[in-house]
C-alpha cells in the first residue's frame, strides 16, 4: 500500500509540474493570452486609422471640395480672378 501511495504522489508531481511548467502550461497560456490582448488593441488602432483613409478616399473620389483643399494647401494654387492673402503668426521667440 505504501508503495501505491508513493507511486500515486510522484504521479501527481509530476502532473502538477507539467501544468505549470511544461509545455503549454499555465505560464505560456498568460503569455499568449497577453499577446491576444495587444493584438486586439492594436487591431483596433489600425481599424480605425483604415476608416479615416477609407473616409478621406471616398471624400476625394465624390467630392470636389477636397480635391480643391488640397490644392490650395499643397500646390498655393488660386483661382482667377481671386486674392489670396497668406497670414503670418509671428514666432515666440525667447528673450535675449
Amino acid at each position: 500500500m505504501r508503495t501505491l501511495t508513493l507511486i500515486l504522489i510522484a504521479l501527481l508531481a509530476t502532473l502538477q509540474y507539467d501544468l505549470w511548467q511544461g509545455k503549454n502550461g499555465l505560464a505560456e497560456y498568460h503569455e499568449v493570452a497577453a499577446n491576444v490582448e495587444r493584438q486586439l488593441i492594436d487591431n483596433e488602432r489600425l481599424a480605425e486609422r483604415n476608416a479615416l483613409l477609407y473616409r478621406e478616399i471616398k471624400d476625394l473620389n465624390q467630392g470636389l471640395a477636397a480635391v480643391e483643399e488640397l490644392a490650395r494647401n499643397d500646390l498655393g494654387m488660386i483661382k482667377p480672378g481671386e486674392t489670396f492673402y497668406r497670414l503670418l503668426l509671428p514666432e515666440d521667440k525667447p528673450p535675449q
